[in-house]
């Protein structure tokens, strides 16, 4: 398949692409490594401008994008700062989208509330990718979870893939489920009952043909993970502060937690962490986590190039 077929395209949700067009996109950016280390160079994208709009706070993800643009020889506009934009003037965001559209080549846009990103292909000519909003969809993190998957364990076909911690405001996990659901996995669901999958996504599964295990302890499924995916629990997702405080630390994998697991199981996170993952498995073979976050800008320069038309 050619990733040629995504240029001009808006990159939305996972749902919006198809399992061989995950796969074009991670063949592509399989070719993009060497340039994401700096051992290679390339402009392809020479002249492109990119639009990081960045309606919340973001470390691993705007950076990323800004790597990513710059080794493919693209330039920034960062709009990250919005207390000091018309915006905090009360311009719409509709407004906001039109006027940002005239300035550059692609719209990056990160945004607290769901749908937003939707929304703003309604008024931007150039595409559009979703950077993450609200806690529905973050299709660049599912790539590049799906990436580092692939490239750990030579296959995604057939693994065990635990999730861990939040699942219910968790959008990396909402849309790596989506994604999942084009493979052949076994899926498990490890939370607190306040923040297990939410039903509407296991009864989609389940309608799919999957049947998710679910369950709110680690320990009796830990032993048959080939990939454990951890999320951190998201205190600013919580309307109330005191239900955060029932759930917080509930899980917390280090190096007694891997004696039962197995020898060569992966351990992910989107970060950031806060006390889910111990520094102490930092440095073993397991801990893929700060591979998972350099994978980034490989994902998203192969994203970037193929809705911008660039040649690699």
């Amino acid at each position: 398949m050619d990733y040629r077929q995504f240029i001009g395209r808006n990159v939305v949700s996972i749902k919006d692409l198809t399992k061989d067009e995950v796969e074009c996109l991670l063949d592509l950016a399989e070719r993009m490594i060497p340039y994401a280390k700096g051992e290679k160079r390339t402009k392809t994208l020479d002249g492109k401008i990119i639009a990081n709009l960045f309606f919340e706070p973001s470390t691993r993800t705007r950076l990323s994008f800004e790597s990513a643009a710059h080794r493919l020889g693209a330039q920034i506009l960062d709009v990250s700062q919005m207390s000091a934009t018309s915006i905090a003037k009360g311009e719409t965001l509709a407004d906001t989208i039109r006027m940002v559209d005239s300035y550059c080549d692609a719209i990056v846009m990160r945004h607290p509330y769901e749908g937003a990103a939707r929304l703003a292909t309604k008024y931007a000519k150039s595409p559009v990718i979703n950077a993450g909003d609200g806690a529905a969809s973050h299709p660049t993190q599912t790539l590049l979870d799906l990436f580092t998957i692939r490239n750990c364990k030579g296959k995604i076909d057939g693994l065990n893939i635990t999730l861990v911690g939040d699942l219910k405001y968790g959008r990396t996990v909402h849309s790596l489920v989506d994604a999942l659901m084009m493979y052949d996995v076994k899926l498990t669901f490890v939370a607190p009952d306040s923040l297990q999958m939410p039903a509407d996504i296991v009864e989609n599964l389940r309608n799919h043909g999957y049947d998710p295990r679910i369950t709110s302890d680690l320990g009796e499924v830990i032993k048959d993970s080939d990939v454990l995916y951890v999320t951190r629990i998201q205190k600013e997702r919580f309307p109330d502060p005191a239900e955060y405080k029932k759930v917080a630390g509930t899980y917390r994998i280090d190096k007694l937690a891997l004696l039962e697991a197995k020898s060569d199981v992966i351990v992910m996170h989107p970060l950031p962490r806060v006390d889910e993952i111990s520094t102490d498995i930092d440095d073993t073979p397991n801990a893929k986590y700060f591979e998972q976050a350099f994978n980034g800008i490989p994902v998203r320069m192969a994203l970037l190039c193929a809705v911008l038309g660039g040649e690699i």
